[in-house]
């Protein structure tokens, strides 16, 4: 295997493209994020209207 920096601030660098690839990385950071919260605020509001289903059932 072989490293392709000298250091580990060549690394951080990126060849002089370092707020790119970062910003990238942020980026696909934030829709992860973003992402993984719509999903749990969608399945709280789904298992909520099946409850309140359930108890509209149990009224009649």
């Amino acid at each position: 295997m072989t490293i392709w920096w000298k250091s580990w601030s060549d690394f951080w660098a990126m060849g002089g493209q370092a707020f790119f690839v970062w910003m990238s990385f942020g980026a696909l950071l934030v829709a992860i994020v973003v992402e993984m919260l719509s999903l749990r605020l969608r399945r709280k509001r789904a298992l909520d209207a099946i409850e309140e289903e359930r108890d509209l059932e149990t009224e009649n």
